[in-house]
């Protein structure tokens, strides 16, 4: 983790490094279990050529859960001779992966919170909120001062939540500041 004076709280920062030109950023998405964060991975890697991508890593289970992380390298772009890189990870969202997830989230700079809209999922949204904030909290770190977006997916389902209530579910006020996209 990034260090920060003592006694303040950790923002996120880009490792920067001058001498080998590259700019690293770390992307986490989270949210409930089977809600379609390795699914997003997976489709991200499926659209970038070979050579903006690295291989997409998943420990997963025989039932496809993910137990530990999903990692995907990506080698974005140049701005000023300088190679963008973005790690993009997935942590679980079961609550018994939480020294997991708190791994993975050391050093991130942004998050992707991934809803899933089915109506049965609702309190599992709900409790995936929560861990993450706790997760966060954990290392000295806020969704009030990291940057994130909200995926509102599965939206192609029967029986999806109005945006709105997912959104009240997981805290957040109509027409807030984080940015959020259905898929």
């Amino acid at each position: 983790m990034r260090s920060a004076p003592r006694g303040a709280t950790p923002t996120p920062m880009a490792v920067v490094n001058h001498t080998s030109r590259d700019v690293q950023f770390k992307v986490v998405y989270c949210g409930p279990g089977m809600g379609g964060k390795t699914s997003n991975l997976l489709y991200v890697h499926s659209r970038l050529g070979p050579d903006r991508r690295g291989d997409l890593c998943s420990l997963a289970t025989r039932a496809d859960r993910t137990i530990f992380f999903d990692f995907l390298p990506v080698n974005a772009m140049e701005i000023n001779g300088y190679k963008v890189r973005f790690q993009l990870y997935t942590v679980p969202g079961q609550a018994c992966f939480s020294d997991s997830r708190s791994m993975v989230f050391r050093g991130v700079d942004g998050i992707v919170f991934v809803a899933d809209s089915r109506s049965e999922r609702r309190q599992a949204n709900a409790d995936a909120m929560g861990m993450v904030r706790a997760d966060l909290g954990g290392l000295g770190l806020s969704l009030d001062t990291l940057p994130w977006v909200l995926q509102y997916n599965k939206r192609d389902l029967p029986g999806i939540m109005p945006r709105e209530v997912i959104a009240r579910d997981l805290g957040l006020r109509e027409g807030g500041t984080v940015p959020r996209f259905e898929v």
